[in-house]
């Protein structure tokens, strides 16, 4: 059993004995990246980034996902970035799963850790370093902040999941949690980064099929995952990439708890196209 809640790539090349067959799979609906796919040869580079490589696993797609863009980020030992975030628009979460990660924001020092959760609100100066002998591991998760007239925009906020109670869904005997950063009804947010937690044997109990676009990582446990009319194995470390209205469920296996990190885009109208008289 893994003591380790949070699962992190490590990159790598397969042997060339190996066989092609794997879980990957992009649908109209859903895309799966399981973390055998997570290899050296797919990460990318970032302009300003130093000692850093990142895996891509989602972004804008017209006719598919169209909210955000998530990243796993790693970076080594005297590492990262003064200058970290090119677009005055888009305002990010940055959750670590491995190392330690040292972020200032607005002149601030803080120390992230495994399961540190930073918001960083658009048009923020803010930098992220390396300052230890270890590799850190985080994801970043990138949004175009949607301003609304009348709203302010939220300020800075750094927490850990360790030191926040998880809500319980209702009529589920605490089977089925989810920790929260941000209060659901706090209209300044217009995405939320939370951690669902499902214990063994426990359900998503109807498939949700809703307008929120989802990134899910799995980073502990597995469990059998409805995808609209798939049922898909996962297990920590595997990505699944949800467009609006995919009908979703699953159930959690054992012999520990499954948990991934979701984003969804919340809180705003839906924009309309065509012609506006």
């Amino acid at each position: 059993m893994s003591q380790n809640p949070y699962y992190a790539p490590q990159g790598g090349h397969p042997a060339q004995s190996q066989l092609l067959t794997g879980r990957a799979v992009f649908t109209t609906a859903y895309a799966v990246l399981p973390k055998g796919v997570m290899q050296d040869i797919v990460t990318s580079y970032l302009p300003f980034w130093e000692k850093t490589r990142c895996w891509i696993i989602a972004r804008p797609l017209s006719g598919f996902a169209e909210t955000f863009s998530q990243y796993i980020m790693e970076v080594a030992p005297g590492g990262g970035s003064t200058r970290p975030e090119i677009d005055p628009q888009a305002e990010g979460v940055l959750f670590v799963v491995e190392g330690e990660l040292q972020l200032t924001i607005a002149g601030k020092e803080h120390i992230l850790q495994p399961g540190g959760y930073a918001f960083i609100p658009p048009s923020t100066n803010w930098q992220a370093l390396n300052i230890s002998n270890a590799h850190v591991r985080f994801h970043w998760v990138r949004k175009a902040y949607e301003a609304v007239d009348g709203i302010e925009t939220p300020p800075p906020l750094l927490l850990n999941e360790n030191d926040i109670a998880p809500t319980v869904m209702p009529d589920t005997g605490g089977r089925w949690a989810t920790t929260r950063f941000v209060d659901p009804s706090d209209m300044r947010h217009d995405m939320h980064v939370t951690i669902v937690t499902l214990q063994p044997g426990a359900v998503i109990p109807f498939a949700e099929t809703h307008v929120m676009e989802h990134g899910l990582y799995v980073l502990q446990g597995k469990a059998v995952y409805r995808l609209n009319q798939d049922w898909v194995e996962v297990e920590a470390g595997d990505f699944m990439w949800l467009r609006a209205f995919c009908p979703q469920a699953c159930y959690a296996g054992g012999p520990e708890p499954f948990r991934y990190l979701l984003y969804k885009d919340v809180n705003r109208h839906m924009k309309l196209g065509g012609s506006r008289l």
